[in-house]
């Protein structure tokens, strides 16, 4: 893992903060988290901590629900990149192996 993707998904925003930046309420962002799309890092004390990626995460439900697609959905879609993302990786990984 490089630094550019430890620093993104490093948790550094409060919920006050992180739904100000993707333009949500504070308990829409608990809603996403209840409903397993989002599963933002804790302190000891349990404050929740949003990471750049889960802001990233936050803007493209924003863009689903936008797009007509309810939560149950989303939560399958995002799935469904978060594979295909994976998948990439390997691919373009083997490849760089066999060169």
């Amino acid at each position: 893992m490089d630094r550019s993707s430890v620093e993104a998904g490093r948790g550094v925003y409060g919920i006050s903060v992180a739904a100000e930046l993707v333009g949500m309420g504070p308990q829409t962002l608990r809603l996403y988290e209840q409903r397993g799309l989002l599963e933002p890092q804790r302190t000891d004390g349990g404050t929740r901590r949003y990471s750049e990626d889960d802001l990233h995460r936050l803007r493209r439900i924003s863009q689903l629900l936008d797009d007509g697609l309810n939560l149950a959905g989303i939560g399958m879609v995002l799935d469904l990149e978060q594979d295909n993302a994976r998948l990439h990786a390997a691919n373009t990984r083997l490849r760089a192996r066999r060169r």
